[in-house]
C-alpha cells in the first residue's frame, strides 16, 4: 500500500513537489514509483542553477530493473541538491518523501503547480496503474 501526503503535489510521471519554509520546492520521486523501479542503485542529480521548464528532464535514476529520467514538476531553478544520494542512493526507497528528496527548486511564478494532482486524485492514477498491470 502506497503512502500519498496530502500536503504534497503530484504528475503524471509520478514526482512529488511540496513547499518548504523558505518558499521553495522540494523533489522528489514518490513512493509507488520507488516501488516500481526497486532498488536504486545510483542518481545522478540535477547541477544546482540549472533552470528547468515544466515537465521537461532534470535528472535521472537508475535502479537494479531501469534508468529512469525525473522530470521537473514545475518550472524554475534548481537550488540545491540532496548531496547525500551520492553515497547513499537507497535513501530513495527507504524514505522517498523524506531524506530521500531530490532537489530544491526556486519556482519560475509561485502559482505554478496548481494543475498538479493531489493526493486523491493521484492514488486514483496509481490505482488504475496498478489494475492494468494485473490485466
Amino acid at each position: 500500500m502506497s503512502d500519498y501526503p496530502p500536503e504534497l503535489r503530484y504528475t503524471r510521471t509520478h514526482e512529488w513537489i511540496g513547499e518548504d519554509e523558505t518558499g521553495c520546492c522540494v523533489v522528489g520521486i514518490t513512493e509507488y514509483a520507488q516501488d516500481q523501479l526497486g532498488d536504486v542503485v545510483f542518481v545522478e542529480l540535477p547541477d544546482t542553477g540549472s533552470t528547468f521548464d515544466a515537465g521537461e528532464d532534470a535528472c535521472v535514476i537508475e535502479s537494479v530493473k531501469a534508468a529512469s529520467d525525473i522530470y521537473c514538476p514545475v518550472a524554475g531553478k534548481v537550488v540545491e541538491v540532496n548531496d547525500a544520494l551520492q553515497t547513499e542512493p537507497g535513501l530513495v526507497n527507504e524514505d522517498p518523501y523524506g531524506s530521500g528528496w531530490i532537489f530544491r527548486l526556486e519556482p519560475a511564478d509561485v502559482d505554478e503547480g496548481s494543475e498538479l494532482m493531489d493526493s486523491s486524485e493521484y492514488r486514483e492514477l496509481c490505482e488504475d496503474d496498478s489494475d492494468e498491470d494485473d490485466d
